[in-house]
């Protein structure tokens, strides 16, 4: 299959990247942070969730985030949501779109939300109706898809058993997220492979994480494969808090800068998407692991007299 010539890129830094934080990233600093992403033209922002305050404090002033925030320029601004209380505050709230997530590991569901897959599949179809009644799209997230950190490989019909029932509920579409990093190219292409056969119609997006360091290797396969749809988060933030040895996300503006080379279309001004990491890190007051921010684009040429000329 030939590679996509544009890809769509959610931006999920504000959401997975601080949910875990143990410092309070303040409000104003999260309105700056995510008007900066719309500025630099990202399509999709994950930008915070509608979860208790208890489970998820770094995530409590939602709604003013929202208030906050430039919708003027097309931006979706996506939400997630645990179950229907969040989807009515979400409505409430005039989210773009609602988020849901499980996990196709039994295990991993439990460790995470506290339910079994057919528990959260029930919760999933009174959300949907309640997004629906409201007018506002749902799309559906697996955790694990690519891996479990307590069962080890996901059979692709454990992933198929929960995308029948995203297309059932009338999602937009289903998004296979590497938890702990544990993807390979074998592994996602077979599980796009087999979801494309048995569920079509349903697009794919993929998240992955860089625990392993091919994140962006997947991505390649991923294109390969006619995937469109991914997920990154500023400075490569990120982690799931219920997974051994998690780690962040791949990092948008790596993945950017490496689309851009590839002459496929994001639509993100790199340069002020690599600020936008800057500030974050400036925010959190620490190093991120996000490589272009600290490099700077392939072709970003230096003066001869910054650098100290060889003796002897």
């Amino acid at each position: 299959m030939a590679r996509p010539t544009k890809v769509e890129i959610c931006e999920v830094g504000p959401r997975d990247g601080l949910q875990a934080e143990k410092y309070f990233v303040p409000t104003a600093d999260k309105i700056r942070l995510i008007n900066k992403l719309i500025d630099a033209g990202v399509p999709r922002i994950e930008f915070s969730s509608f979860v208790s305050p208890r489970a998820v404090p770094q995530l409590v002033d939602v709604v003013e985030v929202l208030e906050g925030l430039d919708r003027t320029k097309g931006t979706v601004l996506s939400a997630l949501v645990p179950n229907a209380k969040g989807a009515i505050r979400a409505c409430q709230a005039g989210v773009d779109e609602i988020i849901v997530f499980m996990s196709a590991s039994e295990s991993h569901n439990l460790k995470n939300v506290n339910r079994t897959v057919d528990e959260s599949l029930a919760g999933f179809e009174e959300v949907a109706k309640i997004a629906g009644d409201a007018g506002i799209p749902v799309h559906g997230a697996i955790a694990t898809a690519l891996g479990c950190p307590f069962e080890g490989d996901m059979p692709v019909k454990k992933l198929e058993y929960v995308a029948r029932h995203y297309k059932e509920f009338g999602f937009t579409g289903v998004g296979f997220g590497d938890t702990t990093g544990m993807a390979t190219p074998p592994v996602v292409q077979r599980a796009v492979r087999h979801i494309q056969d048995t569920v079509p119609d349903l697009p794919i997006h993929l998240h992955f994480h860089n625990t392993r360091g091919i994140g962006l290797v997947n991505v390649l396969t991923g294109l390969d494969e006619g995937i469109t749809h991914y997920d990154a988060s500023f400075g490569g933030m990120g982690g799931c808090p219920f997974a051994p040895k998690a780690t962040g996300n791949i990092c948008t503006e790596d993945l950017v800068h490496m689309l851009d080379e590839m002459g496929i279309e994001t639509g993100i001004d790199l340069s002020r998407m690599i600020d936008v990491a800057h500030d974050v890190q400036d925010v959190m007051g620490r190093e991120l692991p996000g490589q272009v921010m600290k490099a700077g684009p392939r072709l970003q040429l230096h003066s001869m007299d910054d650098v100290a000329t060889a003796a002897g």
